[in-house]
């Protein structure tokens, strides 16, 4: 589907409206926050964002809320209350769910250090929806809670006390609720996934993101293949802290460079939001995250797998890290359109082949200038399950894709009189349903430079 671009220059769009090889689709005017469901919308994409229930939501979001503290150093062995219990609760909520989630702990012995004042098991919950081959697709958020000010001012000998109450009704209960809610939903589907989803809860965010470096970590080291990992951390709450109501939209961050794997995630959900949850606003957000803070999402970056953070639109800080903190700040209707927004994207990921390889052994990107040294010749790998592919190109200084083109069942495309110079290149895998992998986009290497030695 071509993407209608902000800003759109005429004369350049007339050049590569020249070419001779490409029969170049006309641009509608599409909006991402608003537009009618597209009639080539795979259904059971759309029955799977309708299955979300914001009722769900608002009950696990309660149980969540009566643990009192989930606070990675809290108790562990009562039954009602500290992390331990929610944990457990996690885990058998994960298991009603349905059968066919593969549920387990993901524990981690982690030393004493920082914000780690023992050596504390740092415990995930993860459930396992198996698909047809074992690239995974993550949706996350972290159980963990903490009370900063609380912690502080109830302990004693210039140590917090862990057990004070950290309620995290949207910190992050709203990920939590969103991932374990997402966990049914699609597993109650019955869609033929190709890609592995993975629904996990993080243990130790508060403490720097341990739980999720940890898992990361334990992932890169296997050589284990990520396509996506949808983090979802403050989703919940439409009211911010300065008054202003927004209901109808959501950030998406996501790690440059511009065209970064984690880039091209972002704009592949806003691309399918607008497909399935129309409604909803995406608002882009070209940094990692919020200024001087950060999620579990980094985890997956740092070991170069593709990751975003949701964030709702207006945060209250003040129920931030505090025991105010409370399910009366919540908006389960807005949190189930987040919620939706990320089932239709994960579900899409899944069921499409994987992203095209488009750098060669040496790491060269694929791309050349053809035989009249004046074209775009664009090369790349076969991807397992593709039937076609689908190049994308935009202007150099854009940032979103502004032409598509779908080519065939082929693995190189010319297009004549494009010059590789003025524009920047992509290509998504198509599978036979249609749904389409994210963009591979071919970068341009830095030139390395050499520091000039001058003589006296």
């Amino acid at each position: 589907m071509p993407i209608s671009p902000r800003r759109f220059v005429a004369s350049r769009l007339a050049l590569v409206a020249s070419c001779t090889l490409v029969a170049l689709p006309a641009l509608p005017a599409l909006s991402i926050a608003q537009g009618a469901v597209r009639p080539d919308a795979d259904p059971r994409i759309q029955k799977l964002v309708a299955s979300v229930s914001p009722e769900r939501l608002r009950a696990i979001v309660t149980k969540l809320e009566s643990f009192g503290t989930r606070s990675t150093l809290s108790d562990t062995l009562s039954s009602t209350r500290g992390i331990g219990a929610a944990r457990r609760w996690i885990y058998e909520e994960f298991k009603r769910s349905s059968p066919k989630l593969q549920v387990a702990f993901d524990r981690h012995p982690v030393a004493q250090g920082g914000r780690i004042t023992r050596d504390v098991d740092v415990v995930n919950v993860m459930a396992i929806l198996p698909g047809k081959s074992p690239r995974r697709v993550y949706i996350s958020g972290h159980y963990d809670t903490v009370n900063l000010r609380g912690a502080m001012a109830a302990g004693s000998g210039g140590q917090p006390n862990h057990d004070v109450d950290a309620p995290g009704a949207n910190d992050d209960g709203s990920g939590t609720a969103l991932t374990m809610e997402l966990a049914r939903v699609f597993a109650e589907s019955g869609i033929d996934f190709d890609a592995t989803l993975v629904f996990i809860t993080w243990a130790a965010e508060e403490q720097g993101l341990i739980g999720s470096m940890a898992h990361a970590q334990s992932l890169a080291d296997a050589k284990g293949v990520v396509e996506a990992n949808f983090n979802n951390d403050i989703v919940g709450t439409s009211l911010g802290g300065s008054g202003t109501v927004d209901a109808e939209s959501v950030k998406i961050y996501s790690l440059g460079p511009e065209d970064s794997m984690s880039r091209s995630l972002a704009r592949y959900i806003a691309r399918v939001a607008a497909i399935y949850v129309p409604s909803h606003t995406i608002r882009l957000m070209a940094r990692e995250d919020r200024f001087g803070r950060g999620s579990d999402h980094s985890s997956f970056t740092a070991n170069n797998f593709p990751a975003v953070v949701f964030r709702e639109a207006n945060e209250n800080y003040r129920r931030q890290h505090s025991a105010d903190d409370k399910i009366e700040g919540m908006d389960f209707t807005y949190l189930a359109q987040n919620a939706r927004v990320n089932a239709a994207g994960a579900a899409s990921v899944a069921l499409a082949p994987a992203a095209p390889v488009v750098l060669g052994e040496r790491g060269q990107p694929l791309i050349g200038r053809g035989q009249s040294g004046y074209d775009a010749d664009l090369k790349w790998s076969p991807a397992s399950g593709a039937v076609a592919y689908k190049v994308y190109w935009r202007d150099a200084w854009a940032n979103d894709w502004q032409r598509s083109q779908q080519v065939g069942n082929v693995t190189q495309f010319v297009l004549p009189n494009v010059s590789i110079d003025d524009y920047v290149f992509g290509v998504a895998a198509v599978g036979a349903d249609g749904n389409e992998s994210l963009v591979s986009a071919y970068v341009s290497p830095n030139r390395p430079m050499q520091r000039i030695k001058m003589y006296k």
